[in-house]
């Protein structure tokens, strides 16, 4: 089922999850692990996310080597997984950078194939890594260009030529928000604009960027109604589990963390006493989201189910 047609039907807010899949020559049991604990709560669907090459640098004696890897392959065979043995309907990312949009098209053939009707069209991180450009082959700059090239496909427009008799395929088609702004944005105004111009393409909803103060979700999603932006915009959460994620989480999401959350976890004794104090900063942000009836709640929990569990029985779920 769609992620819209879960929306359309649901009489409360939904609860979904995102997972990421572990390391290349990683062991995909303890992600089964996760999986397991997460179904329980019935989510009506599961995201999980893609990653293309990147480039590291790496110190030798001969100086510095630049190589490329690919660190977490595997989408695929998780979402067959997910869709299949839990009945649970998968959303994999789909990527701008580090994929043609000829790579992009025979992955969402797969997906077809398995059933799997609904994607993330993101544009995705820049790891430093622009993959070489052989004849005949293009690239999607931009979220947009993605959405638009799904678009094209559920009218049955492929890039291939001898799948010009092919049947149309039938995407429901999610896109980044981000209620604090993208990094790349120069405001808000101009955000939700590309936001909107995501949607003129063809998407069919939203899924917001994670924040811990819910006024920035609730001023996003009035703009957005002002802009004419009328599809589900659902919001991300994700617990706060360290002292060490005060730095890492601003740095790597581009967001702000709350004064009375921060405090509040630098004067924490430990990881342990961080860890409750995000589980009740997440707990009060869920109970304020459900008041508002808010669509779905969407959890970034990556490899960790441990602190959903404790949230959701706090929740009372």
């Amino acid at each position: 089922m769609k992620v819209i047609e879960h929306l359309a039907k649901a009489n409360e807010t939904l609860i979904s999850f995102e997972i990421i899949p572990p390391k290349r020559g990683g062991d995909i049991h303890s992600l089964l692990k996760v999986v397991d604990d997460i179904s329980r709560y019935h989510p009506p669907f599961i995201d999980i996310t893609s990653h293309a090459a990147e480039v590291t640098y790496e110190e030798t004696p001969q100086g510095i080597k630049r190589k490329i890897k690919r660190k977490r392959p595997g989408t695929l065979g998780i979402c067959a997984l997910i869709q299949n043995k839990y009945n649970i309907d998968a959303v994999p990312h789909v990527l701008c950078h580090g994929f043609t949009r000829e790579e992009t098209e025979d992955f969402l053939i797969d997906l077809q194939y398995l059933g799997i009707e609904n994607v993330l069209a993101i544009r995705g991180e820049d790891s430093g890594y622009q993959k070489p450009l052989i004849a005949g082959r293009s690239v999607n700059h931009y979220a947009v260009d993605l959405v638009a090239q799904i678009k094209d496909m559920n009218q049955g427009k492929y890039l291939e030529e001898d799948l010009a008799d092919a049947r149309p395929s039938n995407f429901c088609i999610g896109v980044a928000a981000y209620p604090e702004k993208h990094i790349a944005a120069p405001n808000l105004e101009f955000d939700i604009k590309n936001l909107k111009h995501k949607i003129e393409a063809g998407a069919d909803y939203a899924v917001t960027q994670m924040f811990y103060d819910n006024r920035h979700y609730f001023n996003f999603v009035d703009k957005c109604r002002q802009a004419g932006i009328d599809v589900p915009i659902i919001p991300g959460l994700k617990i706060l589990t360290s002292k060490r994620q005060l730095t890492s989480i601003p740095s790597a999401f581009h967001i702000s963390l709350p004064t009375e959350l921060t405090d509040q976890v630098l004067e924490a004794r430990d990881d342990a006493e961080a860890l409750e104090i995000g589980i009740d900063w997440a707990y009060r942000q869920v109970k304020e989201l459900l008041e508002h009836k808010v669509p779905a709640i969407h959890f970034y929990i990556m490899q960790n189910s441990k602190p959903i569990k404790q949230l959701m029985k706090k929740i009372g779920l």
